[in-house]
């Protein structure tokens, strides 16, 4: 796995414990899950566009 394409997933699962964490605390946003979402596809179009 590339390097950035790495970075983009520990980004990935970072931002999901993170929004996960303020919904939890603070309730429901969503705009952070829209955001989360969005970041999840451009680091799917980022691992997928990589050659192996």
């Amino acid at each position: 796995m590339p390097g950035s394409t790495k970075t983009m997933g520990v980004l990935t699962v970072g931002g999901l414990v993170v929004v996960t964490a303020y919904t939890v605390a603070l309730g429901s946003n969503g705009w952070l899950w829209f955001g989360w979402v969005v970041l999840g596809l451009i680091t799917a179009a980022i691992a997928l566009s990589k050659p192996a």
